[in-house]
């Protein structure tokens, strides 16, 4: 059996753009510059290590609580972001893929770094569609270890080979590569040179290519 796993920012819905703007937020208020160029290190990645490469950037050292304090208020800045999100912020045929998945009975699950994974897949309406969410609140590792799309394997019930992953970064393209797992970039074919295939976005992946998945078709 085939299963199909999922990460969420920049694949299913675009808060890769409020990340950016929280990111932005507290860079201005420590004076560190930060571009969207920048922001690309940052897409698969922890919220934890985020903020250690943010303070890398502009060579500070800071005391544990103040690192803490720090998460906490980016991330209360991004929730305030996401709480306004809706179904409107379904990157274009995502449903269609995913209706086309459900259709033939084909287990899908959820893997993200982010810890806002649940509520968001609530806000927009898409929860139904995964048998199984892991995210950064089941994880010890991030990407590039494999670790949560093996997770997501293995609630899925499915062998990692037999997992097909959806990706927008180069941490998650590793990610899956590393498992084993058949790797499809959401994104720029020049940044996602590792993916086993690559498409701007879901309006150029049509039933064919992932009728030929399932069957096993690179």
């Amino acid at each position: 059996m085939k299963a199909f796993i999922f990460d969420l920012d920049g694949v299913i819905v675009d808060t890769a753009k409020y990340h950016y703007h929280a990111w932005k937020h507290l860079a201005d208020h420590l004076d560190i510059p930060f571009t969207e160029e920048d922001n690309e290190q940052f897409k698969g990645v922890s919220r934890k290590r985020c903020l250690e490469l943010l303070l890398e950037m502009g060579g500070l050292t800071v005391s544990q609580e103040q690192f803490d304090r720090w998460l906490v208020e980016k991330n209360e800045d991004y929730l305030g972001y996401i709480a306004k999100m809706d179904a409107s912020e379904i990157l274009p045929d995502v449903p269609r893929v995913l209706d086309f998945l459900r259709s033939r009975g084909v287990p899908m699950a959820l893997g993200s770094a982010s810890k806002n994974a649940k509520p968001i897949l609530e806000k927009v309406g898409l929860t139904e569609y995964f048998s199984a969410v892991v995210d950064g609140h089941d994880t010890t590792r991030a990407k590039p270890d494999p670790q949560v799309f093996e997770l997501a394997a293995s609630r899925l019930g499915v062998a990692a080979p037999s997992c097909v992953v959806f990706e927008d970064a180069l941490a998650g393209i590793a990610a899956a590569n590393s498992a084993g797992m058949t790797s499809i970039g959401i994104g720029d074919p020049e940044v996602l040179t590792e993916a086993d295939r690559v498409f701007r976005d879901f309006t150029e992946i049509d039933s064919d290519f992932i009728t030929g998945l399932l069957q096993g078709r690179p």
